[in-house]
């Protein structure tokens, strides 16, 4: 049986809080940063190296891995660390969710009702438009410096201003962009 949305977010609560308060705050785009480096760092081995001058002890010609000290490039040397395995855990945590609870019905996986109702029946255009979105949002988290878990979730429980402006421009923009897009109803 599915949880209510408050339990739910009750347990959301729960874990956000413990994470920050017992590991460091959870935030997550920055890991497909980390991701897009080890595949790059595979292909061209010069994209990290280890440099004693490096306050991380690695470094990148490339600005963005070399932040902070070269912290990304370290994290792309060594990506086994809290964060990536995190994100790692959190698929799969979601598969075996999904799988305990018998798994989602096609119908539902590939045309939610609402979706069919505005956009039709297309399967490649609805998977198509979901990436594309979801490349959208990943590249503004980037741009803003955080993710909804960093800036949103563990930004707003620790009283930050740019989690509070982060949640505000997210509903000024995500409600009306849904009205919008979502006019008919299932």
């Amino acid at each position: 049986m599915p949880l209510s949305w408050k339990t739910g977010g009750l347990l959301l609560g729960a874990v956000f809080f413990a994470a920050v308060l017992l590991v460091k705050p959870i935030g997550v785009s920055t890991q497909f940063v980390i991701l897009d480096g080890i595949l790059w760092d595979a292909i061209s081995p010069d994209v990290v190296v280890e440099s004693p001058e490096a306050k991380s002890g690695h470094s990148s010609p490339n600005a963005y891995l070399n932040k902070s000290g070269g912290k990304y490039a370290q994290n792309v040397a060594n990506p086994w660390n809290y964060s990536f395995v995190f994100v790692i855990a959190m698929v799969l945590g979601a598969a075996v969710s999904s799988f305990l609870r018998g798994g989602v019905p096609v119908s539902e996986r590939a045309m939610p009702a609402i979706w069919r109702a505005n956009f039709g029946d297309s399967v490649v255009k609805r998977y198509l438009t979901v990436f594309a979105a979801g490349f959208l949002v990943l590249y503004g988290a980037r741009l803003a410096g955080g993710c909804t878990s960093g800036h949103m979730m563990s930004g707003m429980m620790q009283t930050a201003m740019s989690g509070y402006m982060f949640a505000a421009g997210a509903f000024l923009a995500g409600i009306p962009t849904a009205l919008y897009l979502f006019r008919k109803e299932a």
